[in-house]
């Protein structure tokens, strides 16, 4: 198979035109025309990462964050970033990001993030795009009991990949709980909607003090606040499961190498 053939298939699932005016995404680096054998699946395009794929012999990392997400003058290996370019391109590696059209897409990375803790039946968007009502960010979904917001957070902690600091919890431990909303990575933007979507609880990762301080006095729905990294990474089983499904004959690996930028709590 070609880097043409895979990125066909990912596109499909991950429109680029459904990705923010901001993002980067698509392919970094690569020939479309190079053999593609082996795929190494990571949320973050970060030096430890790209060691890994040489380690085990890939021939194109898809990653979910973008290296430049801001643009750049420059790859030169002056940079970590440069020399990661550098190093993938040396030895035939290809980079490809899929970021907010993944976000978006149905299914994408909140989906995977509701079945990992443990929401069950049809999964609706928190936030839906106007000329689709099945794709847009967050997902909500019920849990087959309810159970307190305590023994959710620990299930969701269970599911989740570990972290130096797990999760933190807004609200009473004893609440009961049933409707569960949830968002891989940043969901300060989705508070609101959270509130209005009629919720016992939101999972999300990047929660802010004051924002979530307000949305807890006002009344709003308990908070799960997760790391990043954790909130995205079970979104990797679920792409490479669509690159297996789809007839290309190449073999997939999900790192399980934590990127999460924090590496210790005390």
């Amino acid at each position: 198979m070609t880097l043409a053939d895979v990125i066909n298939v990912f596109e499909a699932a991950y429109p680029p035109g459904r990705a923010e005016s901001w993002d980067a995404v698509g392919l970094v680096c690569g020939d479309p025309g190079q053999a593609v054998r082996r795929v190494l699946f990571a949320v973050d395009p970060v030096p430890v990462v790209a060691e890994e794929a040489l380690d085990w012999g890939a021939d194109l990392i898809v990653v979910h964050h973008p290296l430049y997400l801001r643009g750049t003058t420059s790859v030169a290996a002056t940079t970590y970033k440069g020399r990661l370019i550098h190093d993938l391109i040396r030895n035939d590696v290809a980079l490809y990001t899929a970021h907010t059209n993944a976000d978006v897409a149905n299914p994408g990375v909140s989906d995977a993030l509701a079945r990992t803790v443990g929401l069950v039946g049809d999964l609706v968007p928190l936030q839906p795009f106007p000329d689709d009502p099945w794709r847009g960010l967050g997902r909500v979904g019920d849990l087959p009991r309810t159970m307190t917001l305590g023994a959710f957070a620990e299930q969701a902690a269970a599911g989740l990949p570990k972290t130096s600091w797990g999760l933190r919890v807004a609200g009473d431990p004893s609440r009961p709980v049933t409707r569960v909303a949830v968002s891989g990575g940043s969901g300060d933007s989705l508070l609101g909607t959270a509130r209005a979507a009629g919720v016992d609880v939101f999972l999300t990762a990047d929660l802010r003090h004051h924002p979530a301080s307000e949305f807890v006095e006002a009344g709003g729905p308990a908070l799960i606040d997760a790391a990043h990294w954790a909130t995205e990474w079970p979104w990797l089983d679920s792409a490479a499961s669509i690159l297996s499904s789809s007839g290309v004959n190449v073999e997939t690996r999900v790192s399980a190498t934590v990127t999460d930028a924090w590496t210790k709590g005390y």
